[in-house]
């Protein structure tokens, strides 16, 4: 989804603010762009429909709930065949640690963020991941710092 949607000017503006903030108003967001509020719904509505809007979240301070041990898992497995993607996506998926599963090429398979309470708990995570027969070999890289980037723009 969200593939081939053509996106006028109106529509790549209703896309950058809600990118900054997610919680504005219809009319507040449709003051914003410049257009009348049953507009703003109906555009808003079918990027939604269309799969170009996922969905809306809060973004939360892993620390201030108390995981601020955060880590990047290169994870190899021993076979990287279909049937066993699916089944592994969906483990890490369910762990409390996990912020995000990236599969990926190179020599690794997947690189999944974490936030742990602390050094204790990621090592389990990472013995967990290891007891695993799929898994092969598992890399870990503490996160110092992070910083988000700007909006997801439209290809032109």
């Amino acid at each position: 989804m969200g593939q081939n949607v053509i996106l006028d000017s109106v529509d790549r503006a209703l896309l950058d603010e809600l990118q900054k903030d997610g919680r504005l108003s219809n009319k507040a967001l449709a003051q914003r762009v410049g257009v009348a509020p049953s507009t703003c719904l109906a555009r808003t509505q079918r990027l939604q429909n269309a799969g170009v809007i996922r969905g809306y979240r809060a973004e939360i301070d892993p620390a201030a709930v108390g995981r601020g041990l955060q880590a990047m898992l290169m994870v190899r497995l021993t076979t990287h065949s279909r049937p066993l993607l699916g089944p592994f996506v969906e483990w890490v998926r369910q762990l409390p640690q996990t912020r995000a599963v990236h599969h990926v090429s190179g020599p690794d398979d997947f690189l999944i963020h974490v936030a742990c309470v602390d050094t204790d708990e990621l090592q389990r995570l990472v013995l967990d991941l290891t007891a695993r027969g799929e898994v092969g070999r598992v890399q870990t890289d503490l996160v110092f710092s992070s910083w988000t980037c700007g909006p997801v723009t439209p290809a032109e």
